[in-house]
């Protein structure tokens, strides 16, 4: 497997409180990696501490195959956009990235234009950046992590406060970056719903620790609709739902079946094994939204 960043057991201590708490992650070249945990959850403190805007208390992270003090020799191939842009409000988008390109040592003035036009921002002109509105401040931002063409960005919490609007042109900019340059995203949010549209993997995070990381397919396989089936006897279960040609199916513990297929068949299937000496115990139908799945893990309000 190609990671380009692994964490292991990054901690981060303010005092007596983990703010990030033995949190181990893998992400992988070309990922959009979702960072999901509700405000305060430690998401921030690990982008930092990744980023290298904060030391780890203890733990390590290895970041394009270099770890250790060798780090400090590819920390540029990230770019990162952490709490507010650093925005010049005086300047206009241009004068802004000219700014970070100076910073940067870039000097390439076709950097500019094409950066601007790839986030959106290529008609704004002289307009001064804080006049902007929320959305083209952010997609500022994005353009500010681009300079250096970075191989990763970090992007936390970009969709925050943001109107319908400007939450759809965050997200096509992420896509149209991924996918035509080939950039790694690891993007924060409390919100799943959202993030679920683009995000290939996942870690879940509540109160510093890790609680989950998985895969876009394994998290819409978690909230897909299914049938709930529980029996006396599993095994001969899946035998008879084999028969029935039901392949479509996960054992989740002792007496519980989940079946993903043939939804409107729970009649026949309780028919059958009965027909085959397997007690029903209880079948219903359900359908966990993201959102409740990951309350659910969490326990609690998203927006807390």
């Amino acid at each position: 497997m190609d990671y380009i960043l692994t964490t292991s057991g990054l901690t981060k201590t303010y005092g007596k409180h983990n703010a990030a708490d033995q949190i181990s992650i893998n992400v992988r070249q070309g990922d959009i990696y979702g960072l999901i945990g509700r405000n305060g959850a430690g998401k921030t403190t690990l982008l930092k501490m990744i980023s290298g805007l904060a030391a780890p208390s203890s733990g390590d992270f290895t970041l394009f195959g270099f770890k250790g003090k060798e780090k400090a020799q590819v920390m540029h191939r990230i770019g990162t956009l952490i709490e507010a842009p650093g925005i010049y409000p005086d300047l206009s988008a241009a004068e802004n990235l000219r700014l970070k390109c100076i910073a940067m040592g870039v000097r390439d003035k076709t950097v500019i234009p094409k950066i601007l036009e790839t986030v959106g921002l290529a008609d704004t002109g002289k307009k001064r950046a804080g006049k902007f509105s929320l959305g083209m401040k952010q997609r500022l931002g994005i353009a500010l992590a681009l300079i250096g063409e970075p191989d990763l960005v970090i992007l936390d919490e970009p969709i925050n406060g943001l109107d319908p609007q400007g939450i759809v042109e965050i997200r096509e900019t992420i896509e149209k970056l991924n996918k035509e340059q080939g950039i790694t995203f690891i993007i924060s949010s409390h919100i799943l719903e959202e993030l679920s549209k683009i995000a290939t993997n996942y870690a879940i995070i509540h109160n510093g620790a890790l609680v989950q990381e998985l895969t876009r397919e394994e998290l819409l396989q978690k909230c897909s609709e299914r049938i709930e089936l529980k029996t006396d006897d599993t095994a001969k279960a899946c035998t008879v739902l084999e028969k029935m040609g039901i392949h479509e199916y996960k054992v989740v513990d002792n007496d519980t079946i989940q079946i993903f297929e043939r939804l409107q068949d729970g009649g026949d299937i309780t028919m059958k094994l009965a027909e085959n000496g397997v007690k029903t115990l209880g079948i219903s139908v359900r359908n966990e939204a993201l959102e409740d799945y990951y309350l659910n893990l969490t326990g609690g309000n998203s927006n807390a």
